[in-house]
């Protein structure tokens, strides 16, 4: 496990279910929103700013479209005033005057309509005015737009009307250069219509791009600007546009002026030969786009707020159940094993609740058991130590040490008596409920020795033991009932003299201690009689009154409580060949602490 992943998990360690809970909840719901709103504001940004883009678009078409038509109707004015002006070469009779009065009065946005030959020479103006002395025709624009491409209308760039002496009007010259007929002769002409500035810039004033937008329009053929509603700084240099990239543009794009970020839509006007340019701030623009952030938020901080007002009682509701769950927990440490969980809550919370419920029953079981075991552990260790000084024993052996005085065997009776003291102190053993092999098998010399001579030397004993296994601890006053058991019931009702042989050795694991003896030997009831319960029993032994059964049972349960029902007391025997006693027991080499009896 990384460093990193380490403090994490040491992170978590410290918050409670609950807020581990409530804070995952509201995560999870705040990158939800978050993401969904990311999503929608860049959908509708896009729309909005798609929308925006086309909205331009088409205010500038339709101001390109409103100066297309008003090219259009001043052009067929222009036709009609070539029809009637020139007609068969004539301009100067009485119904030429009488047309272009009634042309004149349809259209007010026509300042003067005059002709002129190539020679720059005045040949007809209406109204009538007297002509300029200064006004250099051939000089203008306009004159040699029509001399240089006859037979096309070409519209000049606004400017101040100087052909007559006043008044001096912001006009955009029409010219044409047409040939006609005059007195029978060929005839080339040069036939201008002058019309007020005013209505271009009234088509182009009235267009809103916002609250600093605005549309200027230019003259495709040299790039100058026609219309600007800031003309005159134009004019001094103080205010710049992108015309270059203007003339090469068929979209919008998009430039900075003085540090100002600009949308430029571009409109096309084929017959005039002009473009029309709207110029819209982008801070002003995407007005919609901010307007829509601040209602993401908001709508992002309410739902937040929502997931909060129900997160709260939603994480409470579902680690309510733990919570109970760890009060039991405490009871259970302070030693109170009576608490239930209710089963109620979610799936998972009564399972958990029903397997704790089981773990609480089972400790108490447990706890039963282990104290039924101790008691008879107490119960067994007891009777135990009793069976080695009941007073049959002890009347029995003081009784031989009397006799043995009586009869003046003196180096018998120290014998019995030394082994009678040291088989009474290794019993006791300070208390100890496990004893090294080397000193029970001390136990059962001892014993043995005493019981020999009782018995008159009725029988011989031999002890044999692998040198490792006299390291071994064991339970102390196993081999004391085997070997009682194997002189009542074997021996003592020989005819010839027995043989006791007592035994240890390690084979696997395991320590193994028999006691074989060469006697009248067990039936199998007999030997099933051993191992049965004394409430089980029909005619129990007692020991020290006949026989030692309770004593052998009391060896097995001993051995089968403290090391399991893999170890404990087995029985062989044979009619007229023997028993042989085998106890198993778990190799052990340290002894148990324990306290005891002193």
């Amino acid at each position: 496990m990384t460093g990193w992943a380490r403090r994490d998990r040491g992170w978590l360690l410290n918050w409670s279910i609950k807020s581990i809970i409530l804070w995952a909840l509201l995560a999870f719901i705040l990158v939800i929103v978050i993401m969904v709103a990311l999503l929608l504001y860049g959908k509708f940004s896009r729309a909005a700013e798609k929308n925006i883009t086309l909205s331009m678009q088409q205010i500038v078409d339709s101001v390109g479209y409103n100066l297309a038509d008003y090219a259009d109707g001043t052009a067929q004015l222009y036709r009609a005033i070539e029809k009637h002006m020139l007609a068969e070469g004539e301009w100067s009779n009485t119904e030429v005057t009488k047309q272009l009065d009634i042309i004149m009065s349809s259209r007010d946005d026509i300042v003067s309509i005059a002709l002129f030959n190539e020679q720059g020479e005045l040949l007809r103006n209406y109204p009538e005015a007297p002509f300029s002395d200064n006004a250099r025709v051939t000089e203008q624009s306009w004159f040699h737009s029509a001399l240089r491409v006859s037979n096309h209308l070409s519209f000049s760039l606004p400017h101040v009307q100087n052909l007559y002496g006043s008044p001096y009007k912001w006009v955009v010259s029409m010219s044409k250069g047409i040939t006609v007929q005059h007195n029978g002769e060929p005839m080339y002409v040069v036939l201008l219509v002058d019309i007020n500035f005013k209505k271009i810039d009234e088509l182009s004033s009235r267009v809103s791009l916002g609250k600093r937008g605005y549309v200027y329009i230019i003259d495709e053929g040299a790039g100058n600007i026609v219309f600007h509603p800031q003309q005159q700084l134009i004019y001094m240099g103080l205010r710049n546009e992108s015309v270059e990239k203007a003339l090469v543009s068929q979209v919008s794009y998009i430039d900075n002026v003085s540090g100002s970020k600009r949308l430029n839509t571009v409109k096309s006007i084929d017959n005039i030969g002009w473009k029309v340019v709207g110029v819209s701030y982008l801070d002003e623009v995407m007005t919609t786009r901010e307007e829509l952030s601040r209602y993401i938020v908001q709508v992002v901080g309410v739902v937040l707020v929502l997931a909060f007002l129900i997160s709260v009682p939603l994480a409470s509701m579902l680690t309510r159940p733990i919570r109970q769950m760890g009060e039991k927990m405490k009871s259970v440490e302070r030693g109170d094993f009576e608490v239930m969980l209710p089963l109620k809550g979610p799936l998972e919370v009564v399972q958990l609740s029903s397997r704790f419920n089981l773990m609480v029953e089972k400790i108490r079981g447990l706890m039963h058991q282990n104290i039924m075991e101790q008691e008879s552990k107490r119960k067994y260790e007891l009777e135990a130590l009793q069976a080695q000084i009941n007073p049959h024993f002890l009347y029995n052996t003081l009784n031989s040490v009397v006799r043995m005085i009586g009869m003046s065997k003196k180096e018998e009776t120290i014998t019995m008596i030394t082994s009678l003291s040291r088989l009474f102190r290794i019993s006791l053993s300070k208390g100890r409920r496990t004893i090294k092999v080397s000193e029970e098998l001390e136990h059962a010399r001892h014993y043995l020795t005493i019981q020999q001579m009782r018995y008159k030397r009725k029988f011989d004993f031999r002890i044999e033991a692998e040198q490792e296994a006299l390291n071994g601890y064991t339970l102390k006053l196993v081999l004391q009932p085997l070997i009682e058991n194997a002189i009542i019931h074997g021996i003592e009702y020989l005819v010839d003299d027995g043989m006791i042989t007592v035994s240890a050795r390690l084979e696997a694991d395991a320590l193994i201690m028999e006691v074989a003896d060469n006697g009248v030997g067990m039936t199998k009831g007999q030997l099933d009689e051993l191992f049965r319960k004394p409430q089980q029993s029909n005619a129990p032994m007692q020991a020290g009154n006949g026989g030692s059964g309770v004593a052998v049972r009391n060896v097995h349960d001993r051995i089968c409580l403290y090391y399991g029902h893999s170890y404990g007391l087995s029985y062989e025997s044979e009619r007229e060949e023997g028993t042989t006693a085998r106890i198993r027991l778990p190799f052990i080499q340290r002894e148990e602490e324990e306290g005891g009896y002193e």
